[in-house]
């Protein structure tokens, strides 16, 4: 678990066999972003074969939210797969808007996420 002193984010990784799901909670913003990516970093040290990235209770996705998933999925891709979850418009729209939905994965429910990874 990661949290920074701000009661509104939470990052709670969980593992499906080898897929860790990340959950996030909360507003990611400058304060809180950096949190996102050290809890994608901490579950990438244990080799996953895809990080999952669940926004579906974030309430508000700021740019620095947005650069952290950038960074992230750089970061993942070199050796797994990298899926973000969103379909909120505190999540979803912010990512379409900058067109970052045609380079990141993402899916609307996390169980569609997890579909998607059944060939691991």
């Amino acid at each position: 678990m990661v949290d920074h002193n701000n009661t509104d984010f939470d990052a709670r990784p969980n593992w499906i066999g080898r897929l860790a799901v990340l959950r996030v909670c909360g507003d990611i913003d400058i304060l809180t972003a950096p949190a996102l990516t050290e809890a994608i970093l901490a579950v990438l040290r244990d080799n996953p074969a895809a990080v999952i990235v669940d926004l579906s209770d974030v309430k508000f996705l700021g740019s620095a939210g947005i650069t952290a998933l950038v960074t992230a999925h750089t970061r993942v891709t070199e050796t797994a797969r990298f899926i973000v979850v969103a379909d909120s418009a505190a999540t979803s729209r912010p990512i379409r808007l900058v067109g970052l939905d045609t380079i990141l994965t993402m899916h609307p429910t996390l169980e569609r996420a997890v579909d998607a990874c059944a060939d691991i």
